[in-house]
């Protein structure tokens, strides 16, 4: 079943018949799926919180038709949280460099879109979380050791798209700092039809950013 551009059946069949030395391609697997729904759709908090559910639901139900043992099964669970998380990751990215154009083009980080904007990346981590103790609770019995402790470990060291999300609203606001003291902001203003857009102008930097890679 093909959901939010997610083939989910590839991933739980990818889940369940994987082996233990497997989990490096298992993270891979995760990794390019949820980057490219994300870049299927525009890159608003919604749509990615759809993204991250179907595709931790999908990983949750592969793994609980493996016939691994049940510490092989949360090195998997873990290897796929890693792959959502590196996705993730990229859209943190594309958040930061679309911002970075508006705020060249004298964008105001008090002007409502702006503000939105930050705040979404800022709830990035935790809609992962969400999207992993959702999938928890929907898993079978068997999973419940391994969940336990991949959500314990993820949310005891956090997250690269944690990490991420701090340094860009950081960066962010230290570079309109800067274009105020420099006086460049002056006489400039980021366009209506910019800020309105800005979710479509996210989803083709991102674009942008995996092509390169």
């Amino acid at each position: 079943m093909n959901k939010h551009g997610i083939d989910q059946e590839a991933l739980i069949e990818q889940f369940s018949a994987a082996s233990a030395k497997q989990g490096d391609a298992i993270r891979k697997a995760v990794s390019d799926a949820t980057l490219r729904a994300l870049q299927g759709r525009e890159l608003t908090l919604a749509n990615i919180r759809q993204v991250l559910n179907t595709v931790a639901k999908a990983a949750s139900t592969g793994a609980a038709k493996s016939a691994l043992a049940s510490t092989d099964v949360e090195a998997l669970l873990a290897k796929a949280v890693a792959g959502m998380d590196a996705a993730l990751e990229k859209a943190v990215q594309a958040n930061r460099k679309a911002l970075q154009q508006m705020v060249d083009q004298g964008a105001d980080l008090r002007e409502t879109q702006v503000k939105k904007a930050l705040a979404d990346i800022e709830k990035l981590e935790d809609t992962l979380f969400a999207a992993l103790r959702k999938a928890a609770d929907g898993a079978q019995a068997s999973l419940e050791g391994p969940w336990a402790g991949v959500l314990k470990a993820t949310m005891g060291k956090g997250t690269g798209t944690g990490t991420a999300a701090t340094a860009t609203v950081s960066q962010l606001m230290d570079n309109v700092q800067q274009n105020l003291r420099d006086g460049r902001a002056l006489g400039l203003r980021a366009s209506k039809a910019m800020l309105d857009s800005y979710s479509t102008l996210v989803s083709g930097v991102l674009i942008g950013i995996s092509e390169a890679l």
